[in-house]
Formats: C-alpha cells, sequence, structure tokens
C-alpha cells in the first residue's frame, strides 16, 4: 500500500495549550455543552432554530384504539322498510348490516336481520316488532 503524503498542521505550532488555555479545558464532553441531543430545548436552541427547525414537531397521528364498529340505529333501519330498500324474505323485509344494532328509535315492521353484533335493547324491540335476528359468521 503507498505510503500517503502527511499534511503538516502549522496552525499553534510551538504554543503549549493552543489556544484553548488551561490544559482542562477541551477536555470530555462538557467543553460542548453535552453529548448527542443534550441542552436542544437550553443553551443548543439557537442552533436548533438555524439548524434543524422541524426538531421535535410531531408528524402524523396513530391511533392507540381499535378502529370503530360501524354502528345503526333501529330508526335508520325502520325508514329504509318504509321507502322499500330493504328486500322481501319470505314475508319478512331482510337486512344485513356488518356492524352493530342499536336500540334508538322504534320498529314498525316485522324485519329479518343480520349483524355482527345488536345491543339488548335493539333485540327486544325487534323480536317484539315480529322479527329476527342472526349473527353473521
Amino acid at each position: 500500500m503507498p505510503k500517503r503524503k502527511q499534511k503538516r498542521k502549522v496552525r499553534m505550532r510551538g504554543s503549549r495549550f493552543h489556544g484553548f488555555g488551561n490544559v482542562k479545558n477541551k477536555r470530555g464532553s462538557g467543553c460542548r455543552g453535552g453529548v448527542g441531543n443534550a441542552g436542544l430545548h437550553k443553551h443548543k436552541f439557537s442552533w436548533v432554530t438555524r439548524n434543524d427547525p422541524d426538531y421535535g414537531r410531531v408528524m402524523g397521528f396513530v391511533p392507540r384504539n381499535r378502529p370503530e364498529t360501524p354502528c345503526m340505529n333501529l330508526y335508520e333501519i325502520n325508514a329504509m322498510a318504509e321507502a322499500g330498500k330493504l328486500k322481501a324474505e319470505g314475508g319478512m323485509m331482510g337486512f344485513e348490516f356488518r356492524g352493530k344494532i342499536l336500540g334508538s328509535g322504534e320498529v314498525r315492521h316485522p324485519i329479518s336481520l343480520k349483524a355482527l353484533s345488536w345491543s339488548k335493547i335493539a333485540e327486544k324491540k325487534i323480536k317484539a316488532a315480529g322479527g329476527g335476528l342472526s349473527k353473521i359468521e
């Protein structure tokens, strides 16, 4: 391997401490104000605003809970039944919903519902109107 030419350092040659004062100065990380990101909200803040303006900015959002289950109330199903938007199955109107049926409102027609889940009040009101519930597998 060829020997590289060494660059000679001329600056401060002959001075004992090279312009840094005492022997103890420029020793360790304290002379830099800490290691790494130490002091970015204190004594290095002007460096942050000049060189890294996006430091500490939170970008985006990660939801920590599970996704929302779609829900539908009984008054919405009743409005669809009265508008004739439900298909007829053996004398009953049928409806399939991939979500949860909630019990707000009332049902005036016998409706056969298929859903992932439902509330106790919704089940009580649907059975009182002559309808039925079944679970989607």
